[in-house]
C-alpha cells in the first residue's frame, strides 16, 4: 500500500479548511517565524508522517520538520513526536489539517497493532475492510499495514466478494461463483452463513470463503470440512476479547471493520512559539 499521499488529495484537504484564505492567521506579521512541537497525550503507534509533512510543504517550502520518532513506532503518552520551524502563518494555517491526518492515521495504526498482537503466534492474519472514511481509504489501508495487519481488497474493482444479495440475484451459490470466474483473473470470495452453505460453496471452488458470524465451534467444523481447499476468513462481531479464540480455530484470516470504522482519533497537541526577528 502506498506510503505517500497524492498531492491533489492534500490540496483538497487544505482547500476544505482554508477556503479563500486563513483570516485568523492574518493577525500574525507576515515575516514572523516560529517553532512548534507536536506532543501526544496518549499511547499510540505513529503513522502518517508523509501526510503531515505534505500539508506544510504545500503551504511553505521554508518549513522544516524534525521527527523524534519513526513511522510505525510505539510511542508513549507525553512524547514529543516532532518539531517544526518556519513561517508562523503557514504553521498556524496547516496545524489543524496536518493534525487531523496524523491523529486519524495514527489511531488506525494503533488499533491495527492491538489486533495484530492479539493473534501473534498463530497462522491467522487480520484483514481490514471497505468500511473506511470517504477520501481516506488508501491512507487508512496504509495505516492498517503500518500497524501490522493486512489489506483486503481495495475496492469493488480488484477482487470479487459475493455476499447474500449477490447470491439471491444470481440464483445460487454455484451460479454466482461460476459467473464470477468469467469476469477476470481476480480473487473470488463468497460469504456463507451456515455449514450447509459452506459445503455448497466448496463444490464451486472459490478462492476464499467468508464465514459470517459463525460460532467458534462451527468455525472449527468449517476448517475440518474445508480440508485446505479454500482460504477461510472469519467475519462478524469479532472483538479484541474474542479474536484470539477465533484465530486458534485454524481459519486463515479474520476481517475486522473496526480497524478503520470505529477508531477514535489520537489526542495530539501542537504548541507554537514565535522566534525573535
Amino acid at each position: 500500500m502506498k506510503s505517500q499521499p497524492a498531492l491533489a488529495d492534500i490540496a483538497a484537504y487544505l482547500a476544505e479548511d482554508v477556503g479563500s484564505g486563513d483570516l485568523t492567521a492574518g493577525i500574525i506579521p507576515e515575516t514572523a517565524n516560529a517553532s512548534a512541537r507536536v506532543v501526544t497525550r496518549e499511547n499510540m503507534v505513529l503513522c502518517g508522517q508523509a501526510w503531515f509533512e505534505a500539508v506544510f510543504q504545500q503551504l511553505s517550502k521554508d518549513i522544516a520538520i524534525e521527527w523524534a520518532c519513526r513511522e510505525g513506532d510505539d510511542v508513549v503518552a507525553g512524547s514529543v513526536l516532532c518539531q517544526l520551524r518556519g513561517p508562523a502563518r503557514a504553521l498556524l494555517t496547516g496545524e489543524r489539517t496536518a493534525l487531523n491526518l496524523l491523529q486519524t492515521l495514527s489511531a488506525t495504526a494503533s488499533v491495527a497493532r492491538k489486533y495484530a498482537q492479539a493473534v501473534a503466534g498463530t497462522d491467522c492474519k487480520v484483514l481490514d475492510t471497505r468500511k473506511t472514511i470517504p477520501g481516506l481509504r488508501l491512507a487508512q489501508k496504509y495505516a492498517v499495514h503500518c500497524g501490522g495487519c493486512v489489506n483486503h481488497r481495495i475496492g469493488l474493482f480488484d477482487a470479487i466478494l459475493i455476499k447474500e444479495n449477490h447470491i439471491i440475484a444470481a440464483g445460487s451459490i454455484g451460479a454466482a461463483i461460476a459467473k464470477a470466474r468469467t469476469l477476470g483473473d481476480v480473487m473470488v470470495e463468497i460469504e456463507v452463513e451456515t455449514l450447509a452453505e459452506l459445503r455448497e460453496a466448496l463444490l464451486a471452488q472459490p478462492d476464499r470463503i467468508m464465514l459470517d458470524n459463525f460460532s467458534v465451534d462451527d468455525l472449527r467444523r468449517a476448517v475440518t470440512l474445508n480440508q485446505g481447499k479454500a482460504e477461510l476468513e472469519a467475519s462478524g462481531n469479532i472483538s479484541l476479547d474474542t479474536i484470539r479464540g477465533i484465530a486458534e480455530t485454524g481459519v486463515d484470516y479474520i476481517s475486522i471493520g473496526a480497524l478503520t470504522k470505529n477508531i477514535t482519533a489520537i489526542d495530539l497537541s501542537m504548541r507554537i512559539e514565535l522566534l525573535a526577528a
